[in-house]
């Protein structure tokens, strides 16, 4: 009997220590000559971009610990007290193991689970890459100034775009090949936020993503991102010259709603500008003299403020003597008028005809006056 139970006692340890952890557990190694008791910070980046501080442990013969439960893998850091650098790897649950030596925590070795498995090798073959792209960067300095120098910079140009044509078919190629890294959703997002690759191929990609990367924080921002790089450029589309300009309508100072179409003259400048903006307020003696010397030929002028109060707006309108129209929902680059005009920074024009087709964009000084008169004289 006793040997039945001592034989179950074993198989249960045995069983319970081949189950998946519900938490994580990081064992990690600092080698090198630290001071028994050194802070080590595991931290996270905060809503404002920078690390924010979830954990703090010691260091006792050279060895530290975290424990606790992730709810989804998500990119944290180790940083160590005193020491310049950390170690950015994936928090999941199960025993990650850690290993790094002192003054070198960027090159820390992260091992045990399946995310950081594939996080790192993405990082070996990025880091290979990059030590290319320096050592070109370090030729070219050497070249400057010797004989022969010119060509020797020149094909050292072309070598490096062809190394970075290798890092994004690289990078395109390990989303594809590594559909459940969630490395591979940070790439995507990355890769939308510098126009590296088209909105239509990030979808693609986006799709062939495991359910269980889909669903993380860094999938569903790549989702945010997808929606809004296509009304970017649907906006952008529908506000390239040719076409028709969108209608749209708003408040003026006095409160009372004015729409586009009411203030159409035989040319029409849609002006986006602010109060606080000191290019628009530079610009604004140019627009009057034009709108002076050409509003009985028929230019009109609506001018659509992304201020952030009213009374800045109005204010700004009084002392530049804007005497045309305009509207404003006080709404910063939050606008919804600035939005369907893909306005991203002011000042920002579009110049209409009588048909309300867009003819220019974002003409200044003389070019706005020759432009004007072009049409009107």
């Amino acid at each position: 009997m006793k040997k039945s139970v001592l034989f179950l006692m074993v198989l249960v340890i045995a069983f319970s220590c081949n189950q998946s952890p519900d938490g994580f557990v990081i064992d990690g190694e600092l080698r090198g000559d630290f001071e028994e008791g050194t802070q080590v910070f595991l931290k996270k980046t905060g809503d404002n971009g920078q690390p924010v501080e979830l954990d703090t442990t010691l260091l006792v013969n050279g060895k530290f610990q975290f424990t606790g439960t992730s709810t989804e893998p998500d990119i944290h850091f180790i940083f160590v007290d005193k020491l310049q650098g950390y170690t950015a790897f994936v928090l999941e649950n199960g025993t990650i193991e850690y290993n790094a030596q002192k003054d070198s925590l960027n090159f820390a070795e992260v091992e045990g689970t399946l995310q950081n498995e594939i996080f790192f090798s993405y990082l070996d073959k990025s880091k290979a890459l990059s030590r290319q792209a320096k050592s070109i960067q370090e030729d070219m300095q050497n070249a400057n100034g010797t004989p022969n120098g010119e060509a020797t910079v020149a094909a050292l140009n072309d070598e490096m775009k062809e190394l970075q044509e290798e890092y994004k078919s690289f990078e395109i190629d390990f989303i594809k090949n590594n559909p459940n890294g969630l490395i591979s959703a940070l790439l995507l997002d990355r890769a939308l936020s510098l126009n590296a690759v088209e909105v239509g191929e990030i979808q693609s990609m986006y799709d062939a993503l495991s359910p269980e990367i889909k669903n993380t924080k860094s999938g569903k921002k790549v989702v945010e991102s997808i929606t809004k790089k296509k009304e970017l450029e649907e906006a952008s589309k529908s506000t390239a010259i040719g076409a028709k300009a969108p209608e749209f309508s708003g408040p003026n100072p006095e409160g009372e709603t004015i729409a586009l179409s009411d203030v159409m003259g035989k040319v029409t400048l849609i002006d986006f500008w602010a109060g606080w903006c000191r290019p628009c307020r530079a610009e604004n003696p140019n627009i009057v003299a034009v709108y002076e010397k050409y509003h009985d030929k028929g230019l009109n002028v609506i001018g659509v403020s992304l201020d952030r109060t009213a009374e800045l707006w109005r204010k700004a309108i009084a002392d530049d003597g804007l005497t045309w129209n305009h509207v404003s929902n006080i709404a910063y680059f939050d606008d919804e008028i600035a939005k369907m005009y893909n306005v991203q920074a002011i000042p920002a024009a579009f110049l209409l005809d009588e048909n309300g087709i867009i003819i220019a964009k974002n003409l200044r000084g003389s070019q706005l006056e020759e432009k004007v008169s072009e049409l009107l004289d």
